[in-house]
């Protein structure tokens, strides 16, 4: 599987291009990008940042194709950027925008008025990636099931960032019923995953002792009886419809399986540098995402996921790379803050 892209991280084997065929390149993928059309010499002949003949065009495009970075979408048609095309011109051309400070404002606001559950956090971060870059926003939370128990507490609410299992007693505990089997269930569970945590609460006669306890216990088998799947939030599937490459039903119909089934858009997502943006252009794992690149942010300093932005190819990597950036930074730092 290729490395993910991330601007400015070039590698031994991208193509040494003249800043002619540089300038030609990313002008191409440019009004690509605005028309979804291949382009041809005479398309790019009408921009005016590129004063070059029709003859130089065309041998600037004849050698970005024989370098991989182009490609022709019909045999007499003109020239689109391959997929090595796109992944050059993140590593090497693109340069990340800053987001204006309404949005950073606006984007503050919203995720610290989730920061409280994890679940309704990535949601909204989801619904925030959509929104600012008008593709398919996704979030990707790490099953419960893979995650180590570090601390515990019965609560009726919690101020902080978590997940939570909500749990109907059978009879209501006292305040010192409830510290008291706090201290029996850390003293047995912390540290161990929670799949094995479920586990104990299964087979541990120590937990099941006193009537509180077994209350607690009884309670939260009933409530997590069954593994806890991974969780893809997605949002703006309106977005990606409306994107000439999925007019095809068939085409958007398999998109959207794969968002049903979760994986392995959610390996996918967390297999790059945590804390920093990352491109992959044409996921070679998912056949049907052919026309697809995946810019994904796995958050830094933990295994809670990523998030990131799912469209076609020729999306907007400059404005989708900062977003993703600035929404993955924020929900980490509301996660771990």
């Amino acid at each position: 599987m290729s490395q993910p892209a991330v601007p400015g991280h070039l590698t031994s084997a991208e193509p040494d291009l003249s800043p002619r065929q540089r300038s030609v390149f990313g002008a191409l993928v440019r009004l690509h990008g605005r028309t979804a059309r291949p382009v041809g010499s005479e398309a790019l002949a009408r921009d005016a940042t590129l004063p070059l003949s029709a003859a130089s065009l065309r041998a600037a495009l004849a050698d970005l194709e024989d370098a991989g970075l182009l490609e022709r979408a019909h045999a007499v048609s003109g020239r689109v950027p391959s997929a090595s095309g796109y992944e050059y011109y993140v590593r090497a051309i693109v340069e990340p925008e800053p987001l204006p400070a309404p949005l950073r404002e606006e984007l503050d606001l919203r995720l610290q008025g989730s920061a409280r559950d994890v679940e309704h956090l990535l949601a909204e971060a989801s619904r925030l990636i959509s929104s600012f870059t008008h593709q398919l926003g996704l979030a990707h939370a790490a099953a419960l099931e893979r995650e180590v128990l570090v601390h515990l507490d019965l609560e009726r609410l919690g101020a902080s960032a978590v997940r939570t299992l909500v749990l109907e007693l059978e009879s209501p505990l006292a305040p010192g019923e409830l510290a008291e089997v706090c201290e029996v269930l850390r003293e047995r569970l912390i540290g161990h995953t929670l799949a094995d945590v479920r586990d104990c609460m299964a087979r541990d006669p120590e937990l099941v002792r006193g009537s509180a306890s077994r209350c607690v216990v009884r309670a939260a088998l009933d409530q997590w009886s069954a593994a806890a799947p991974t969780t893809l939030f997605s949002a703006g599937v309106s977005h990606i419809a409306e994107q000439p490459e999925f007019m095809d039903a068939g085409r958007l119909g398999s998109l959207l399986r794969i968002l049903e089934g979760v994986a392995p858009l959610d390996r996918l997502m967390g297999e790059t540098v945590e804390g920093q943006a990352a491109v992959r252009v044409a996921p070679e794992a998912i056949e049907s995402l052919e026309a697809c690149s995946l810019v994904s942010y796995a958050l830094a300093g933990s295994m809670w996921g990523a998030v990131g932005v799912l469209g076609p190819r020729r999306m907007d990597y400059a404005r989708v790379l900062s977003v993703v950036d600035a929404v993955g930074t924020r929900v980490a730092e509301l996660l771990h803050g």
